[in-house]
C-alpha cells in the first residue's frame, strides 16, 4: 500500500496481536511521516490499550533505532512495554542493520527474526538492491508484435499493446521513482511518461539527449513532472537529497552532464545512486534497452506481446537471456516477466 509513496524508505507493515486477536495495524504511508509501528500502535482503540503490554508486535522489517525524519521506533516499542516483537528480516540500511534488534533485546524484549524473510525481501526488492548493490532497481519494459518488432522502421508512433495493457503500464509507472527513455523515443513518440491512467505519484522523467537537440515543445518538457536530461554539454544537478528538494528551474528541467569516454549506462546508474533515485523503469527505445541488457544492469524485464499483431517490417526487439518467472494474458496481449539467470 505504500508503493510509490515511501521511497527511499522501504515499504513496511505492522500488526499488534493480543491473544490471537488483532488490536492494531498500520503501514508506512508517506516518506518523512510516521513509520508502520507508530501507525500500528496509534490505531489501538481505547478499550484495548491495557492489552498492549501483553501483546506481540509483528513488523515486516527491523524497527529503526536512529533519529531520521522521525524518532526511533524501537524507543516507542520499549516505552509501550510490548513484550515480544516478530520481525520479517533485518534492515540492510547501515544506520539500522541489527541495531534495532539489539536495542530491543537489551530492553528485555523477546525478538524473533527472519519470519517470511523471502517475501519481505521481494516486497522491498528496490530498497534492498539500492542498499546492498549501490544502484537503483532496474525494470526494462517494451511492447512487441507477435514476430518480435517493437516499432515501425520510420519510427512513427504506432501503438502495439492494447488499452488494458497500457493502463497496467501506468500502474507500473506509479510504483517506480523514475522513468527513462532515449533520444529517438522522446522525439518520435513524444511521450508524456506520466501515469495519467492510474493514481499515485508520477515518476521523475529521465531522458538521454547527448547533444541537447530535443525541442522544448516535447511533452517531457511540459513542466507537469520534473525532468532530468543526461547530456554531454550542460550540468545543473549536483548531489542532493532528491526526495526533499527538487532543484529544477522554472521550466522543470535539470541537466546531468556525462562523458563519452565512460559507458553511458554506468554513468546513469552512478548518477541515480548519487541522487538517491531508488528505481528506474526503462521504456525505450530499442538501443537504450539493449545497452542495459548488454551491460547486465537489469533486475526485471516486462515484455508485452500483441499476439494478434504481425509486422512485416520494423525495429527488432532487444535480445536477452533471462528466466521467465510468470506470465499472464490481457485479451490480445501476453505479458511475460523475466529475471536474470545470474544476479550482478
Amino acid at each position: 500500500m505504500g508503493a510509490g509513496h515511501v521511497a527511499p524508505n522501504p515499504m513496511v507493515g505492522s500488526v499488534l496481536v493480543h491473544e490471537s486477536r488483532i488490536i492494531g495495524e498500520g503501514f508506512h504511508q508517506q516518506y518523512g511521516k510516521a513509520h508502520a509501528e507508530v501507525n500500528c500502535i496509534a490505531s489501538v482503540k481505547e478499550d484495548d490499550l491495557k492489552s498492549i503490554t501483553t501483546s506481540t508486535l509483528y513488523v515486516s522489517l527491523e524497527p529503526c533505532s536512529h533519529f531520521g525524519k522521525t524518532p526511533p521506533c524501537t524507543d516507542l516499542i520499549i516505552s509501550r512495554k510490548i513484550p515480544k516483537v516478530v520481525i520479517g528480516c533485518t534492515d540492510p540500511y547501515p544506520e539500522v542493520s541489527g541495531r534495532g534488534i539489539e536495542k530491543l533485546k537489551k530492553a528485555g524484549i523477546e525478538v524473533e527474526v527472519n519470519v517470511l524473510e523471502k517475501e519481505v525481501k521481494e516486497l522491498n526488492k528496490r530498497f534492498f538492491t539500492f542498499q546492498l548493490q549501490h544502484r537503483p532497481y532496474v525494470v526494462l519494459k517494451w511492447a512487441q508484435s507477435s514476430n518480435g518488432r517493437m516499432a515501425r522502421m520510420d519510427k512513427a508512433r504506432f501503438p502495439i499493446s492494447n488499452e488494458y495493457s497500457r493502463r497496467l503500464v501506468h500502474k507500473w509507472r506509479s510504483e517506480e521513482v523514475s522513468i527513462l527513455v532515449g533520444t529517438n523515443t522522446a522525439f518520435h513518440d513524444d511521450p508524456d511518461l506520466s501515469n495519467r491512467y492510474w493514481h499515485g505519484a508520477n515518476p521523475v522523467r529521465l531522458v538521454v539527449d547527448m547533444e541537447l537537440r530535443l525541442p522544448s515543445s516535447l511533452q517531457i518538457f511540459n513542466k507537469k513532472v520534473p525532468t532530468i536530461v543526461f547530456n554531454r554539454k550542460k550540468h545543473t544537478l549536483d548531489k542532493i537529497d532528491f526526495y526533499s528538494t527538487h532543484p529544477f528551474g522554472h521550466d522543470g528541467v535539470a541537466y546531468y552532464q556525462v562523458t563519452t569516454d565512460v559507458d553511458l549506462v554506468q554513468q546513469i546508474m552512478h548518477a541515480l545512486y548519487q541522487l538517491r533515485v531508488q528505481s528506474v523503469l526503462v521504456e525505450g527505445g530499442a538501443k537504450l534497452l539493449q545497452s542495459f541488457i548488454d551491460e547486465d544492469y537489469w533486475d526485471e524485464i516486462r515484455l508485452i506481446t500483441n499476439q494478434s499483431l504481425k509486422m512485416d517490417e520494423g525495429i527488432q526487439s532487444p535480445v536477452f537471456n533471462g528466466e521467465k518467472i510468470k506470465e499472464e494474458e490481457l485479451f490480445t496481449d501476453r505479458i511475460e516477466f523475466f529475471k536474470p539467470h545470474t544476479r550482478r
